[in-house]
């Protein structure tokens, strides 16, 4: 028993080291090409190096660092890989329409009408991680209704990969924008028409990604790449 909850312990402890080493690199704490320094990150957390290893392998495997040597760098993201990561959003997020708009119990179009009803209801002051969290939140419900696990996997990996493209783009400028295609495309969810949605979906994700390559082309975002 005594080794078992050791063991529970030291894995929630190397999930609890994942989570923060993947939120540095999400939003750039890690610059673009900076090298990693094993030990500085685990006496920074307060951890040995073994938990702070496995993080940054994790993390290479999910695309943020790469190998250089015998440690890791931040990736620079260039504009193609920007357009990839959404060309792959999108694919994932119209099966995800069409299931939902097949699958989805009156119970979760309820829920998600309730929580976009939160979602536009939040204070003009709200930062930019909360109504990126917010987004996530609409897009993470509708990937649940497909009752497909691999599906819903598959939108966390996304969603990990493009937040600080979420982050580059959103604003409250945008917020309005943004929930009324949320809007339009809960209505199609309770018309359980799946065409619709991913007409919705597409004019949405790629509005997105236009907003995004913009900023970057402009110089908004330099220190991504």
């Amino acid at each position: 028993m005594q080794a078992r909850t050791i063991s529970s312990e030291r894995g929630k402890r190397g999930e609890d080291v994942l989570d923060r080493l993947r939120n540095m690199a999400i939003f750039y704490e890690f610059k673009p090409g900076e090298k990693l320094n094993e030990a500085e990150l685990a006496e920074s957390l307060g951890v040995s190096r073994t938990p702070v290893r496995e993080a940054l392998m994790a993390l290479s495997y999910e695309g943020f660092l790469e190998a250089s040597g015998r440690g890791y760098v931040r990736r620079r993201l260039d504009v193609k890989e920007m357009k990839d990561l959404y060309e792959l959003r999108l694919a994932i997020e119209k099966e995800c329409c069409r299931y939902a708009a097949q699958r989805a119990t009156d119970e979760q179009i309820a829920e998600l009408g309730e929580y976009l009803t939160r979602s536009r209801s939040v204070a003009p002051s709200t930062s930019v991680n909360e109504l990126v969290e917010l987004d996530e939140g609409f897009h993470a419900r509708l990937a649940k209704m497909t009752g497909n696990a691999e599906l819903e996997r598959m939108m966390v990996m996304i969603s990990r990969r493009i937040r600080f493209m979420r982050w580059i783009s959103m604003d409250n400028t945008m917020r309005a924008s943004t929930q009324d295609q949320h809007k339009a495309l809960l209505e199609a969810l309770r018309e359980r028409d799946a065409e619709k949605m991913q007409s919705l979906m597409t004019a949405h994700i790629s509005l997105r990604q236009d907003q995004i390559v913009e900023a970057v082309t402009k110089g908004l975002a330099k220190i991504f790449l």
